[in-house]
């Protein structure tokens, strides 16, 4: 009896005890699960209130009508936040959209397809609590005395009615700037200008025009130099990124598939200051400098162009010589002029509106010299940079602006503070999958920059995009041009 118990005894396996690190890897494995759970279930939310908009209450006589001019930066941010239980809101502009401008040199040369920065204007006003009305429509007049704007309908197929006038009680201005060309002629004949949609695909097409022309039967040794010679004149963020773009596509593609004239392929940057990219620190404009030196993309400083033809810029180089580049594509890229409007609009009010350069405001964004009309954006003329940044801010501010209004209509006690802008910092891509940044940090600025930055110039671009759809867009064209590289067809 004693053996047979001992013997059940030694049969036995003694439970091991439990593994002080499970409880936390059953935790973690849950809280995972939760967020995979949850992940799926707001991105199905968001996804489904952006397709089924909300019934809208309609226009009230009672309110007092805001009228927005533009669908830029000012203008949308402007729109996304105004209170439309307060007013009737109504929006003007030639183009039915609002685009993501800081990702547009990516859309020349294939890396992001045009419609993933495009946020169709009515996804916007059909989320408003009230209707808000949009026409597609160039403003050609504002009365400041009737209180009205005269519009024109500019869309390739027109009704029996396209022009009208249209009454507001407030007025805001948000038309964006046109491309200066500083007068010289042969600009708008023969450069590509890098502003709008339809600047993008010029250049897209000219690009591979280019290139194709090039590899055409006999051509000529010069000839093709000139082709492959692709010029930008503008050393701030637009010229620079363009020129890294270009540089990104003649590697990952060009290389590829045409790599009898890759080789052959030039970029240069004209820019008439001493460096490129002013608004950064020095330390980013010679790492930018550097990183451009190490791509093969020339740099002419301190050169200024004297005269632009269909083949060829002359140039005023740093020794003061007259120099003949010849090109095959020219990209314009050398800041902002009023456009037509604003300059009707200063004309009108010639006592007030003393710059050449914008429209003025006061600290409230009010136009200096009219009753109830705003400005905000690139149309006016600051103290601060045309930038997106700032005309994302003044809009902003200015839809606080309207409803502390409306609440001091209401008998409540709200004030109405001057416009202060923070500066979040400034980005730009580089080439190479490298980037620049100049952050504020406590009282002071970081300048970093390399492959680390890129995907912070990444990230910052994709959680600025407005909705959730144009998100997923632009990150699939990302990994889709990384998995299967960048499109060579013309069109």
């Amino acid at each position: 009896m004693a053996t047979a118990g001992k013997t059940a005894a030694s049969n036995t396996t003694p439970t091991p005890p439990p593994k002080k690190g499970w409880p936390r890897l059953r935790a973690l494995k849950r809280l995972v699960q939760l967020g995979v759970i949850g992940g799926i279930g707001y991105t199905s939310y968001v996804t489904y209130t952006s397709r089924h908009p909300m019934e809208q209450l309609p226009f009230d006589p009672k309110k007092r009508t805001v009228v927005i001019l533009g669908t830029g930066w000012g203008a949308i941010s402007f729109l996304r936040k105004i209170n439309t239980d307060d007013y009737n809101v109504v929006a003007v502009s030639p183009r039915n959209y609002f685009l993501f401008t800081p990702l547009l040199p990516s859309c020349t040369v294939g890396t992001i397809e045009l419609r993933s920065i495009m946020e169709p204007v009515r996804f916007i006003t059909r989320h408003k609590s009230r209707n808000v009305k949009f026409y597609e429509s160039e403003c050609t007049d504002i009365d400041p005395e009737s209180k009205t704007i005269s519009i024109t309908d500019v869309s390739d197929v027109k009704g029996a009615v396209t022009n009208t006038t249209i009454p507001y009680d407030y007025l805001v201005v948000a038309i964006g700037a046109d491309n200066q060309t500083f007068g010289m002629a042969g600009v708008r004949e023969f450069a590509c200008f890098l502003k709008e949609i339809w600047d993008a695909q010029k250049i897209r097409t000219r690009l591979m025009d280019c290139i194709e022309s090039a590899g055409f039967a006999s051509q000529t040794p010069e000839e093709v130099d000139r082709l492959l010679h692709m010029v930008v004149v503008g050393g701030g963020p637009t010229g620079v990124e363009y020129a890294a773009e270009l540089h990104d596509f003649l590697k990952d593609d060009l290389e590829l598939w045409y790599p009898e004239l890759a080789d052959k392929l030039k970029i240069t940057l004209v820019e008439a200051l001493p460096n490129v990219l002013p608004m950064f620190s020095s330390q980013l404009i010679q790492y930018t400098e550097r990183t451009f030196k190490q791509n093969k993309i020339e740099v002419l400083t301190k050169t200024m162009v004297k005269e632009v033809a269909d083949k060829e810029i002359k140039v005023l180089d740093a020794d003061k010589n007259i120099v003949s580049i010849p090109y095959g594509l020219l990209v314009w890229a050398t800041g902002n002029c009023p456009r037509p409007l604003a300059r009707k609009m200063m004309a009108r009010l010639k006592h007030t509106q003393t710059s050449p350069r914008g429209i003025l405001v006061d600290n409230y964004m009010r136009v200096a010299g009219a009753n109830d009309i705003y400005a905000i954006g690139d149309c006016t003329f600051t103290k601060y940079a045309p930038t997106a940044q700032v005309a994302s801010q003044q809009g902003n501010y200015l839809a606080s602006v309207f409803d502390n209004l409306a609440r001091i209509e209401e008998g409540q006690d709200k004030k109405i503070t001057p416009f202060e802008y923070s500066h979040q910092g400034s980005l730009a891509y580089i080439g190479s999958d490298k980037a620049i940044a100049d952050l504020p940090f406590l009282n002071g600025n970081v300048s970093v920059g390399g492959v680390a930055t890129f995907v912070f110039w990444r990230s910052a671009y994709i959680s600025t995009q407005f909705s959730f759809r144009n998100k997923f867009l632009v990150m699939g064209d990302w990994l889709k041009s990384t998995v299967f590289g960048r499109d060579v067809s013309r069109e």
